[in-house]
């Protein structure tokens, strides 16, 4: 009996997934829990196996196709079965080929300027020069077959690479977020003095958990959220909604983007097992691996750019959250301190927030209160 199988909906806002690689091809025996087909959504990676034994008698999409969710993918069953009634409507036939890639087009194509560079106007070889591009044969629209510098730039244009899924969708998130919503950003910095000295004592005690300056920002901005959960809370349909839970969204640099990973419940846990699910799932999130539980449902995200050396910036909002908290870089500062000046370590912080939620009055109450977490946290043997 033929078994269909359907793009997954990986996580709330997932809508469709894009096929990255099919591990096998049409005719191809498989068995149940093998790998068929890769798939990426905006968050991640995804693997799609085998829920049966059988032959792999269709599939529906070619690589890089956009798919969307509960749609059939492949179809499972014995050899001359028929997928037909499975299939989908937007499907077109994918071609199935074991011949290997083609080798790099663009490597075959004669250089630019000294293919024409006696046929080039000055100012298309200056446009070429000036863009580094060379990549491209070029036919030209002047007299004789001139290259006119129009001729150069529309082909330079017409040969940008296309950016992918990922960065695609990454970038349409941030225009709705600055159009759905009145975002400001305040600043503030806090003394670093204490968090540097618990960073030391964690690392001269090589026994104890590996913690790092963000994660204790991080364990500090959950206590502070616990205090203000005005900022723990989410605008949706025009009303708020107030979270007792705290589940911290952290954004991670992966070699696809930019992602964000969520601990579940931080408030629960010590600062040993915050840094731990941290580094878990930062990994996780690298390697492409990540679940779509753990890439959503945040209710308050951290952003951090201070290994960067960043001091202090602007983070966009994550709606439907109405905050985010930028964690700039440490720094010397001058303070005055009983009528003199002293130069203190300071780490600068930055928070951003929904006015349509947040007046300025909270926000700024907020990084009152992350200051004094930040300038008092406690050293990992006194908190696990």
């Amino acid at each position: 009996m033929a078994t269909p199988v359907e793009a997954p909906k990986l996580g709330n806002s997932v809508e469709e997934v894009q096929v990255i690689r099919w591990a096998k091809r049409k005719g191809d025996p498989v068995s149940s829990g093998e790998l068929v087909v890769e798939i990426e959504t905006d968050k991640a990676n995804f693997e799609v196996t085998a829920p049966v034994d059988g032959i792999l008698i269709e599939t529906f999409f070619e690589e890089g196709a956009l798919v969307p969710v509960f749609t059939n993918l492949f179809v499972i069953g014995a050899p001359g079965e028929s997928a037909d009634a499975f299939r989908p409507q937007s499907a077109a036939p994918v071609r199935q080929t074991t011949d290997q890639p083609d080798a790099n087009p663009v490597a075959q194509i004669p250089d630019l300027r000294a293919a024409t560079a006696g046929a080039m106007s000055p100012r298309a070889r200056r446009f070429a020069a000036e863009h580094d591009f060379n990549a491209v044969p070029i036919s030209g629209s002047g007299p004789g077959g001139r290259v006119l510098e129009e001729d150069v730039r529309r082909a330079y244009d017409s040969s940008a690479q296309p950016i992918s899924s990922l960065r695609e969708k990454i970038a349409r998130r941030m225009r709705e977020s600055l159009a759905s919503t009145a975002q400001y950003t305040l600043n503030a910095s806090a003394d670093a003095g204490r968090l540097l000295a618990v960073r030391a004592t964690i690392k001269a005690n090589k026994s104890g958990p590996d913690i790092n300056i963000n994660d204790l920002v991080t364990f500090c901005a959950v206590k502070a959220l616990l205090q203000m959960p005005e900022l723990n809370a989410e605008f949706i349909g025009g009303k708020i909604n107030k979270h007792r839970e705290v589940h911290i969204g952290f954004a991670v640099d992966t070699p696809r983007g930019l992602l964000v990973a969520v601990v579940r419940d931080a408030h629960t846990l010590t600062i040993g097992e915050l840094a731990l699910a941290m580094k878990n799932l930062t990994a996780q999130a690298i390697a492409g691996t990540i679940s779509a539980d753990n890439t959503s449902g945040a209710t308050f995200t951290i952003s951090s750019l201070g290994g960067l050396g960043i001091e202090s910036f602007t983070p966009l909002l994550n709606p439907p959250q109405v905050a985010i908290l930028g964690v700039g870089a440490i720094g010397v500062k001058p303070v005055r301190r009983q009528g003199k000046i002293e130069f203190i370590d300071a780490i600068g912080l930055s928070l951003t927030c929904d006015h349509q939620v947040i007046d300025g009055a909270p926000g700024a109450k907020f990084l009152q209160v992350l200051k004094e977490k930040v300038e008092n946290v406690e050293c990992p043997s006194q908190s696990l």
